[in-house]
Order: structure tokens, then C-alpha cells, then sequence
């Protein structure tokens, strides 16, 4: 299910674009200004954003100039103003569609579809997923059940080698092979301690051992 972010300060109008995106079959999200938004970008994943121009705390223009510093995520601007350099402007910060208020909720549940089905087919999907766990290798960011959690470098590239190899008994020679490199000296029961860290931070019990050999990412 596409996840939708919808950031607009007029309560209205945001709980009737949410009832339309619900009927739609999308999850949404949504945001009453700018600060909010970014926090809710910053901690998890959104398919999609719909960004009001004028907020409090943060307007519109500046909410996408920060996003764009960490996402390509597609984005709609909804904006009571309808200046032609209005529109210029919220393309130039990197908006990928522009609606003017008032405007048909049909004819914006249509234009999401539309972008998100472009944005499908423009970009393979390089996600990772397993059960509540998501990946993504391109941001370098991992959720549990929409949350996203820290990892260190190293906890990452062994989660994504877990992910990349599901059913699959990795033995320690192996991680450390494709996560610290050939040339690595050091000793191989260290991968314990990062797996435990891994299994703490995740919340998971699935990164199962396997007695003498390694690890496997099996239900």
C-alpha cells in the first residue's frame, strides 16, 4: 500500500483529500504545518507528499527544498495562489505537480495515481523487505513497522546482506567477506556482537543462528 503525506493547515480540506485517498486504498499521513511534515518525513517513508504553500512554521516552498535534500519522493503542491510565477517557483524547488484551491478532489486522487504510477515505473524499486522490516539501500535508512531505526554502517550492510539472502545460512568468513572485505584480519566472532546489537535495535527474533556455521533471516 502506497504511503501518502499530506501536509495542509486548513483541517477541512485536509481531512476531505485524506477521506479521498483512503477510498483510493492509500495509508495517509497527514500534517497541520511544515515543521510537522518534516518531522514525519524525517522518521519515515512516504511514497508520495501533497504540500500546501502557505503554512505556519514552515511554508510549502521551504518544506520542499528540505525534503529534496534527502528524497526524490514525488510531490504535489496545493496553494490558493495561481500566479503563473507562483507555479514557476514551486517547480524550480522541486514540486513535480501543481493544483490551484479550489480545485476537484477526484481530478487530485487521479493526478496521484498518475505521478505514482510514473514514479513505479521510472524507478525499479531497489527496497528490501522482510516481514516489518524495510530497507532501503539507496538512503541508507531501515523501518520496523514504519518506524525508521538507526543502525552503524557495518549493522546496515549486515541487515542488507541478510535481506539480500533470505532462507540462506551465511556463515561469519562470509559476512565478513562481503561487509568488511578480503583483506579483513580481525576475528570473525565479532559478528556476534553485531547481530545481537542488530537483534536488539530491530526488535526481531528472526535473524536466526545456526550453531558452528553462522547466521540465516528466516520466519
Amino acid at each position: 500500500m502506497n504511503r501518502i503525506l499530506v501536509a495542509e493547515d486548513d483541517l477541512e480540506i485536509q481531512e476531505i483529500i485524506k477521506q479521498f485517498l483512503i477510498a483510493g486504498g492509500y495509508d495517509v499521513t497527514t500534517a497541520l504545518d511544515g515543521l510537522e511534515a518534516y518531522e514525519w518525513m524525517k522518521n519515515y517513508s512516504f511514497d508520495l507528499c501533497l504540500i500546501d504553500v502557505m503554512m505556519p512554521n514552515i511554508d510549502g516552498l521551504q518544506l520542499v527544498k528540505m525534503i529534496r535534500q534527502q528524497s526524490s519522493v514525488p510531490i504535489i503542491m496545493l496553494t490558493a495562489l495561481g500566479e503563473e510565477e507562483d507555479q514557476v517557483r514551486g517547480f524550480e524547488t522541486g514540486i513535480d505537480d501543481y493544483m490551484t484551491k479550489p480545485f476537484s478532489f477526484r481530478i487530485l486522487t487521479a493526478r496521484v495515481e498518475a505521478l505514482l504510477r510514473r514514479a513505479n515505473q521510472s524507478e525499479p524499486d531497489t527496497t528490501l523487505h522482510f516481514g516489518s522490516i524495510k530497507l532501503d539501500p539507496d538512503r541508507y535508512q531501515v523501518w520496523v513497522d514504519g518506524c525508521e531505526v538507526t543502525l552503524t554502517t557495518r549493522e546496515f550492510e549486515i541487515v542488507k546482506l541478510l535481506l539480500m539472502n533470505q532462507g540462506i545460512v551465511l556463515t561469519r568468513e562470509k559476512i565478513v567477506e562481503q561487509v568488511w572485505g578480503y583483506d579483513y584480519l580481525g576475528e570473525t566472532r565479532m559478528i556476534d556482537t553485531h547481530i545481537k546489537n542488530v537483534r536488539r535495535k530491530l526488535g526481531i527474533d528472526t535473524i536466526q543462528t545456526v550453531k558452528g556455521v553462522g547466521y540465516k533471516l528466516d520466519d
